[in-house]
């Protein structure tokens, strides 16, 4: 650990998070194939505009940044989003936790959620969370971090989130969002879905889209 040095990851941690989500928004584009008439929601949104922060803090509502048809847009967030509102005026906006969503069954045609499953530390919650997405929506578009994926995606050090008592460890290395992690692979995240998806293995990243085409 002494060769350790925080700023100098965190920068490549962007770098990295950056690739990572554009390729995640090419397979939202070719897997899922919106237009301008698609009503999408992002649930699990936060209080921040995209390319402000360090780190993975960078790309933060990338979604948001890159969509072309953003009034088309619902996002969800736990908290008020103030600094959200300011960058992205033409979205609108819903406080409310991701396991209890204000809309009618099949509001939108797509319920989009990108590194928000792992966050909500049981496997209960997580199923809550992703049916209730499925609710709301005809159609969904789920990415995790891969459990399998041999580095830690937020410290970009080996092996770490494999470790016991990973969260402590993980704090201390430059991820905030440690607590009540419950990484998930492919297995456990199919499991979550009340019905069958198709799970897309990046490496890095899980995607499941769905319901998925028999």
């Amino acid at each position: 650990m002494a060769a350790y040095d925080p700023v100098m990851l965190r920068r490549l941690a962007g770098a990295v998070s950056l690739r990572s989500r554009r390729q995640k928004f090419r397979l939202f584009l070719d897997l899922v194939r919106p237009t301008e008439e698609t009503s999408i929601v992002d649930v699990g949104v936060t209080d921040a505009p995209f390319g402000e922060g360090e780190g993975q803090s960078v790309t933060r509502n990338f979604f948001e940044a890159m969509y072309p048809w953003r009034e088309r847009i619902t996002a969800v967030g736990l908290g008020e989003l103030p600094h959200f509102n300011a960058a992205f005026p033409e979205i609108r906006t819903v406080q409310a936790d991701g396991r209890d969503l204000p809309f009618a069954d099949g509001e939108f045609d797509i319920g989009f959620s990108n590194a928000v499953v792992e966050h909500l530390g049981d496997q209960a919650s997580q199923e809550a969370f992703v049916r209730e997405l499925c609710r709301v929506s005809k159609r969904v578009f789920v990415a995790t971090p891969n459990r399998w994926f041999p580095l830690d995606p937020h410290t970009l050090l080996p092996l770490v989130h494999w470790l016991p008592n990973r969260e402590k460890l993980l704090r201390r290395l430059g991820n905030e969002e440690a607590g009540d992690l419950r990484p998930l692979g492919p297995r456990e995240l199919r499991e979550l879905f009340p019905y069958p998806v198709r799970v897309v293995n990046t490496g890095m990243n899980l995607i499941a889209v769905g319901p998925a085409q028999r």
